[in-house]
């Protein structure tokens, strides 16, 4: 038989019953607590969060855009290609060649013989340790995974550059002689190889002694592809000229060579052709039977031909009468300055008619 519960025992029960509660909502208030400091805050979006993604793409807020991330990203690609310009580093020189750091795998090789477009006795002449400079690659890896490498192929490629650029200009470089032999001479110019055919060289001196001279010189041919670099004295020296002669001017010369189709005139250093046509009003057969070698004489300049580096010259034009070259040359160098003011004259007064005013003279 259960007793029943005084109001007192009651209330002691109701009390313990409120404390148990109390404590149990505590410890629950707790344990929350907790998990939440240990969790990842709500608001902060997870990688399956849409707008983490997209957030991820505007680079803006990092500092810099796509392009840049990109380029910056560039540098590390180590996916080298022969035909690349890269730059190393030189981190040793050896005997058949320098080793050189360009952020490959293994360090690149460059052999000796491709250190310069110009002939070095050693590396040392051309590099240091610790030089950072442009090189190119000429080959895929070899089976130890590195590249060769070269300064010569850059060299040659921005000489060809430069030459062309010269010849668009129609520039005059100046250049020493290396060698000489049956054609003509050779030099070099930004570092190639350059050949002046005898027929351009013009000068007294045997050819065999160009040797160290330094040559004015003009370009004639170009081309990288045949590996052509051709040169002309007799152009550089008869633009030279040019500059101080005109259409119409009397000049002394005298007499070089002669040809059947006219003879080559000394004026100064550089050569002129007196056509066998411009010889006389009057027919001839040969320039030798009315010239010699080494004999003194006045011309006059008909035309100055600065592209093909010719001058053209004429005696026929200082005739006083047709014929006087053959019968009384003297009279014709006695009175060329007469007759050479006439002509002018008549180029003054007949350029817009288009008349030859030689024969104009005759008339």
């Amino acid at each position: 038989m259960s007793a029943t519960p005084t109001e007192e025992q009651i209330q002691d029960q109701v009390q313990d019953t409120n404390t148990t509660e109390a404590s149990a909502e505590t410890s629950a208030a707790e344990q929350a607590f907790e998990v939440e400091d240990l969790s990842i805050p709500e608001d902060i979006p997870t990688a399956d969060d849409p707008s983490s993604r997209a957030a991820s793409r505007n680079l803006d807020d990092a500092g810099f855009t796509v392009d840049e991330f990109a380029a910056l990203l560039s540098k590390y690609d180590y996916n080298f290609k022969p035909g690349d310009i890269v730059n190393g580093t030189v981190f040793a020189l050896e005997s058949k060649g320098a080793m050189i750091d360009i952020g490959a795998k293994t360090a690149a090789f460059m052999p000796l013989q491709e250190v310069s477009i110009n002939r070095v006795e050693g590396l040392s002449d051309v590099l240091a340790p610790g030089e950072i400079r442009e090189f190119f690659i000429m080959s895929e890896e070899n089976e130890d995974g590195q590249l060769a490498l070269s300064i010569r192929r850059i060299e040659y490629q921005r000489a060809w550059e430069r030459v062309r650029q010269l010849q668009k200009e129609d520039a005059t470089i100046y250049s020493e002689v290396f060698a000489t032999n049956r054609g003509g001479a050779l030099v070099r110019v930004e570092g190639l190889r350059g050949f002046i055919p005898g027929s351009h060289i013009s000068t007294r001196k045997p050819k065999e002694e160009l040797v160290a001279d330094f040559l004015p010189l003009k370009f004639l041919e170009v081309d990288e592809e045949r590996n052509r670099l051709v040169l002309s004295h007799r152009r550089a020296l008869v633009e030279r000229k040019m500059n101080r002669l005109e259409v119409g001017e009397v000049v002394v010369g005298t007499v070089r060579g002669i040809k059947p189709y006219g003879a080559f005139i000394d004026i100064g250093g550089v050569s002129g052709l007196l056509h066998i046509s411009e010889i006389s009003h009057e027919h001839i057969e040969t320039p030798h039977s009315v010239l010699n070698v080494n004999d003194q004489m006045k011309v006059m300049i008909i035309d100055l031909d600065a592209e093909r580096g010719r001058i053209s010259l004429s005696t026929k034009a200082l005739e006083p009468e047709p014929g006087d070259m053959l019968t009384d040359p003297q009279k014709v160098f006695e009175k060329a300055e007469e007759m050479a003011a006439r002509y002018k004259q008549m180029l003054m007064e007949q350029a817009e008619e288009g008349e030859d005013p030689i024969n104009s003279m005759m008339i």
